[in-house]
């Protein structure tokens, strides 16, 4: 998983909490993984954002299936309670409440989707406490890549994982000398997090070749945006690293930079942002979009009918603004969400390189002390494109290389500032 996840409908608080069955919680953040050092769930200064609001989990019965025929459960159950022995000090014998949990953890496992997971009431904890928005660990986010390999999405800005030149794409062979092959992304996060001050050793694949790679593991806090105009070419920038509960008022403070600064040239940098809350990223794009646009529709399939959530229409960008979106491999989720939706509604160009593909919805629901959560819709653009299918395509395809990122170059921007500047 990775730091973010995306999800439906505005926030009340973050990290409501993990309570009843019927609380059923909606992630409301658009990312798709945990941090390798928490979750950073969302990517908002508190990552896993959710929404106290009733959905698809809502009333559900702990009455069984009568069609379901779990006979061959119950005797393998019988049998390892009969026969089971301990050869050797690895094994354990797990109470009874341990065993339902990695039944229900097997039976999520059934369906293939790395964002359907089970989380015992341990790993639920965790959960809560890296929404807080601090917590200690690597500093990037990961998930799943379409090749199914444990994939760093984004490293986050000023962590150790950044500082050692970790890039979005790298692939996780190894942590702590544990294969990663088939492992869960919750259980990765468990593994890189730990002790402010020690070490975590990775094992990465970047281009076909594997390297070492230890990192001292810190505190992390997730950056917002930068912003600032270039005078030589009067082209404005907003880097933004993460969607938090604040972001929106700093992008609108960014906006009104951008406006006092005269200038009539805009890129948003959304590279290596995982995602976040979902309404900081409907907020800004309501900068840009009439009030009633669609910013993003959550399919539901046959479940539900689908919700189109629509710009604000607040304003703020003048008329005439050209407006550039760069995207890379480490854009997910709700920056995917933003980007589709200035993109479809012909507000912005995107150049980089194809986003990472993060589309889908997560439910959050409470069972006693754990937590399930499951995929339950996924977002589709304005135009109807769903953003888990391979992610978003760049307008103009830019790649920044190994030699480019060693001696600072930035292919991308650069591009970006040749088109606002000179329109094509």
């Amino acid at each position: 998983m990775t730091e973010y996840d995306s999800d439906t409908a505005y926030p009340t608080q973050a990290g409501a909490g993990l309570k009843t069955v019927k609380s059923a919680v909606m992630l409301a953040l658009v990312a798709a993984v945990f941090f390798a050092g928490g979750v950073y769930v969302g990517g908002d200064g508190s990552p896993e954002a959710f929404n106290n609001i009733p959905l698809l989990g809502d009333g559900l019965s702990s009455e069984p299936d009568t069609e379901a025929d779990l006979s061959e459960f119950w005797k393998a159950w019988n049998a390892l309670e009969a026969d089971f022995i301990q050869t050797h000090a690895s094994t354990t014998l797990p109470s009874a409440e341990e065993r339902v949990w990695g039944a229900i953890a097997g039976l999520t496992s059934s369906y293939g989707d790395p964002y359907t997971v089970y989380l015992p009431p341990s790993d639920a904890k965790i959960f809560q406490e890296d929404i807080s928005g601090n917590f200690g660990g690597a500093g990037m986010e990961i998930g799943v890549g379409s090749n199914g390999i444990l994939t760093v999405i984004a490293p986050l800005k000023g962590t150790p994982a950044e500082r050692a030149g970790i890039r979005a794409g790298d692939g996780i062979l190894s942590i702590d000398g544990k294969s990663t092959e088939g492992m869960p992304t919750d259980e990765a996060v468990k593994l890189i997090r730990g002790e402010v001050g020690t070490q975590v050793a990775f094992v990465l694949l970047r281009d076909g070749t594997s390297f070492p790679q230890a990192l001292t593991r810190d505190v992390i806090s997730v950056p917002t945006l930068d912003h600032s105009l270039d005078s030589a070419t009067g082209v404005y920038t907003i880097a933004l690293y993460s969607f938090t509960e604040n972001s929106p008022a700093l992008f609108a403070n960014a906006i009104t930079g951008f406006k006092a600064s005269g200038s009539d040239k805009l890129i948003i940098d959304l590279r290596g942002n995982p995602g976040g809350y979902l309404h900081a990223a409907i907020d800004m794009a309501s900068r840009f979009l009439p009030k009633g646009a669609v910013v993003v529709t959550e399919d539901y399939q046959d479940k539900r009918e689908g919700e189109s959530h629509r710009s604000l229409g607040f304003g703020g960008v003048p008329e005439g603004t050209k407006v550039v979106v760069l995207i890379d491999r480490g854009s997910a989720s709700a920056s995917e969400i933003l980007a589709g939706a200035l993109k479809d509604n012909g507000v912005a160009t995107l150049i980089g390189t194809r986003s990472f593909g993060k589309g889908s919805v997560q439910e959050l629901i409470d069972i006693d002390d754990g937590a399930l959560k499951i995929t339950v819709a996924r977002w589709l653009t304005p135009s109807g494109v769903s953003i888990s299918d391979g992610g978003l395509a760049a307008d103009i395809e830019v790649n920044r290389t190994p030699e480019d990122y060693a001696a600072g170059r930035d292919p991308q921007k650069e591009r970006a500032i040749e088109f606002l500047t000179t329109g094509k």
